[in-house]
C-alpha cells in the first residue's frame, strides 16, 4: 500500500472540493485531492450553469408539503421518489417534511439568501482566477409563468425574494419576447433575474478549473475513500492502494458524504437527488440566456453548441440506472417549448446530495476542526463553490 501525507486531504474533486483545495493552496497549506473520477465531472459537469443568486427558496415549503404525496407518486413530475426507495428514504422525507413547515421554511431560507448574496461577485472573480471568464455570460435568467393565474400565485415567493434582497424584475409577455422572441406565444407572464450569470460550458469550466489547481501544486490521488478514521497523529484515510495521513480532512464527497461522516460519528441526514439532463446539439440555441418554465420544472439553458435541458429531480439513490420516464419527460416538455427539437444529441444522469432543509452543512466535524464537512449543496453547488471555499478557509484559521 502506498502511503501519502499531507496537511490537508481534501476527499472529493467535484466544483466543491476543487474550489476548497484552490483556496487552501492559495493559503500555502500543503493539499491532496482524492477523487476517482476524472475531476470535475457528474453534477459539477451536468448541471444547468446556472450561478443562482436568486435560489434562495428551499425545495421544501409549505406548498409542497400540502402536495407531497402526489408529487413524490408521480412519476414525471418535477419532484418524485422510486417506490423501491421509500423504505430507505423514509427518514429523509420525515426530515423534509418537518424542515416543509411554515418556521422551518422561513428560516431554511434566510440561510440559504445569506450563502447566495454574493455568488455572482465571487464567481466573477473565481473565473477570472481559472481562466474562465469568457465563459460566464452575464445576461441573467428568465421564469416563465404560462396563465395570468400562475404569475398571479407566485406573488408569495416574489415578495420573500424581495425580502432577501433579491434582484428582480416583473415581466408582461410582451417584455418577455422582446427578451426572447423565439418563445412560444404565451398570456401570463415572466419574471427576470438580471444578476445572475451563467456558464456556456460548464464542462470546460471544470476542465480549466482541475488545471489551475494541479498548476497551483495540489496533489492528485484517483482513488476513492473507503475510510476515514481518527487516530493519534492525525487523519487516516485509505482509498483503494492508498494509505494517506492528514493533519486535516475535508469531506466534500457530494452525494457519497453521508458514509464518510458517519465514520468519524457525525451522522447526517442527506440522501441523494438523481438529476437529469439532455442535449441538442445546435450552432445557435433558439435562447440567449437560462429560460425555467415553472410549470414544468426544468431550465432550458443555451451553452456552447448546444442547447442543454436540465430539471426534474427524483429520489432514488445511486444504485440503480436511469429512468428513462423522465428523459422522455424532457423530451416531451422540451418540445412544448420549442416544437421543433428532433431526437437529443445525448442524455445524462448525475447524483446532487441533498439536504432535507436546502441548506448545505458547512462546518467542523462533531469531534473537532481536524475534519471540516463541506456538502449537500443540491441544486446549488457551482453557485456556492467559491463561497463554500472561503468558509473552509476561515474554519481552519479561526
Amino acid at each position: 500500500m502506498s502511503r501519502i501525507s499531507t496537511d490537508i486531504a481534501v476527499i472529493g474533486g467535484g466544483v466543491i472540493g476543487l474550489a476548497i483545495a484552490l483556496r487552501l493552496r492559495a493559503d500555502g497549506r500543503e493539499v491532496v485531492v482524492i477523487e476517482p473520477n476524472e475531476p470535475g465531472s457528474g453534477a459539477s459537469y451536468g448541471n444547468a450553469g446556472t450561478i443562482a443568486d436568486y435560489a434562495v427558496i428551499p425545495v421544501g415549503t409549505p406548498a409542497v408539503l400540502r402536495n407531497l404525496p402526489s408529487l413524490l407518486l408521480n412519476a414525471r413530475s418535477p419532484l418524485s421518489i422510486r417506490a423501491s426507495a421509500l423504505p430507505t428514504l423514509f427518514p429523509w422525507l420525515a426530515r423534509f417534511a418537518y424542515e416543509s413547515l411554515p418556521h422551518r421554511f422561513r428560516e431554511n431560507t434566510r440561510r440559504i439568501a445569506e450563502l447566495v448574496s454574493d455568488a455572482s461577485a465571487a464567481w466573477e472573480e473565481f473565473a477570472a482566477e481559472i481562466g474562465a471568464s469568457d465563459l460566464l455570460s452575464a445576461k441573467g435568467c428568465l421564469y416563465l409563468y404560462e396563465t395570468p393565474k400562475a404569475f398571479k400565485a407566485a406573488a408569495t415567493d416574489i415578495d420573500l425574494r424581495r425580502f432577501h434582497g433579491v434582484g428582480q424584475e416583473l415581466l408582461s409577455a410582451d417584455e418577455v419576447h422582446r427578451l426572447e422572441p423565439r418563445l412560444p406565444p404565451f398570456e401570463g407572464g415572466g419574471l427576470f433575474f438580471p444578476g445572475a450569470l451563467n456558464l456556456s460550458d460548464p464542462g470546460e469550466a471544470m476542465h480549466r478549473l482541475t488545471a489551475t489547481v494541479r498548476w497551483a501544486g495540489v496533489q492528485f490521488v484517483k482513488a476513492s475513500a473507503q475510510t476515514i478514521a481518527r487516530e493519534a497523529n492525525g487523519i487516516r484515510i485509505i482509498a483503494g492502494p492508498f494509505d494517506i495521513r492528514a493533519q486535516t480532512a475535508i469531506i466534500s464527497a457530494g452525494a457519497h458524504s453521508q458514509r464518510l461522516a458517519a465514520q468519524i460519528d457525525d451522522p447526517v441526514s442527506l440522501d441523494t437527488e438523481r438529476g437529469y439532463h439532455i442535449e441538442f446539439d445546435m450552432t445557435h440555441p433558439p435562447i440567449e440566456r437560462p429560460v425555467c418554465p415553472t410549470a414544468l420544472g426544468f431550465y432550458l439553458c443555451p451553452m456552447r453548441g448546444r442547447l442543454r435541458v436540465a430539471g426534474l429531480v427524483e429520489l432514488g439513490g445511486l444504485g440503480v440506472p436511469a429512468n428513462q420516464r423522465l428523459l422522455a419527460a424532457l423530451v416531451e416538455n422540451s418540445r412544448r417549448v420549442f416544437p421543433d427539437l428532433g431526437e437529443p444529441s445525448r442524455t445524462w444522469l448525475g447524483f446532487r446530495p441533498s439536504m432535507p432543509n436546502s441548506v448545505p452543512v458547512i462546518r467542523p466535524s462533531r469531534g473537532g476542526r481536524d475534519v471540516i464537512l463541506a456538502f449537500g449543496h443540491g441544486h446549488i453547488g457551482l453557485t456556492l463553490a467559491p463561497r463554500t471555499a472561503r468558509l473552509v478557509s476561515a474554519i481552519l484559521d479561526a
